[in-house]
């Protein structure tokens, strides 16, 4: 790595937040360590890096903490050379700020809800329902942001492509445990087509979490939580 730049990474397995990071270091060529954080039991290193959330990921550039992954990407961005994430016109990365804020505040939060934070049934069929609605939203974002190319920062992988990018594990997670498909059909085609799209590539490949995993995991997040609730 060129500067004598040192970077590392706390983050937990498989968070789609620190997979976003994952994949931004990837998109930019950058070589790290990478320390898995217990949340159980948080390291002395995240809880000085990060004191005000206590939260992961972490991303410590020559000893210095940059927190959440929004802004962890932006710093990327910023700090390395290599492929451009955000656009260079301040409308269009206004665009991209929106829509990456979108597919966390609805997508994550909607599969979230329907695999791990939804406490009852009604809470979860909510949660599938919110989801659906959200990538159909996210389908015409794509639709309008690639002018017509592959992703959605056009010809070239951009803020909003990492910002869904890293949550594709957890979508096909979602579709294994409830036998649904979210992405594809007649109401999200072309979102089907960037996720193909955006799997193949090698960055992803590097950084994305396997999906069977995803899955044993979310059901072990559902047992505890269901075991919680019967001890209460």
């Amino acid at each position: 790595m060129a500067g004598g730049d040192d970077l590392k990474l706390l983050g937990t397995w498989p968070s789609a937040f620190v997979t976003r990071v994952k994949l931004a270091l990837a998109l930019k060529g950058l070589s790290y360590e990478y320390a898995e954080e217990d949340l159980a039991s948080k390291s002395e290193l995240l809880l000085r890096s990060n004191p005000v959330h206590k939260k992961i990921p972490v991303l410590i550039h020559n000893g210095l903490p940059v927190c959440e992954s929004s802004l962890i990407v932006e710093y990327l961005d910023q700090a390395f050379a290599g492929p451009a994430i955000l656009p260079a016109d301040p409308y269009e990365r206004a665009i991209a700020r929106f829509w990456a804020a979108y597919a966390d505040d609805k997508v994550l939060a909607s599969w979230a809800t329907m695999l791990i934070r939804g406490k009852t049934e009604e809470e979860k069929s909510e949660g599938k329902k919110a989801l659906f609605v959200a990538l159909e939203t996210m389908e015409g974002a794509l639709a309008k942001c690639s002018d017509g190319e592959g992703f959605f920062g056009g010809t070239n992988v951009g803020l909003v492509d990492l910002a869904l990018g890293c949550q594709l594990s957890w979508l096909k997670a979602a579709e294994v445990m409830s036998g649904e498909e979210f992405l594809g059909g007649d109401k999200t085609p072309l979102l089907a087509a960037w996720a193909a799209r955006f799997t193949e590539l090698d960055v992803a490949k590097a950084a994305l979490p396997d999906v069977d995993g995803v899955v044993e995991f979310a059901k072990m997040k559902q047992a505890k939580m269901a075991a919680a609730a019967a001890a209460a």
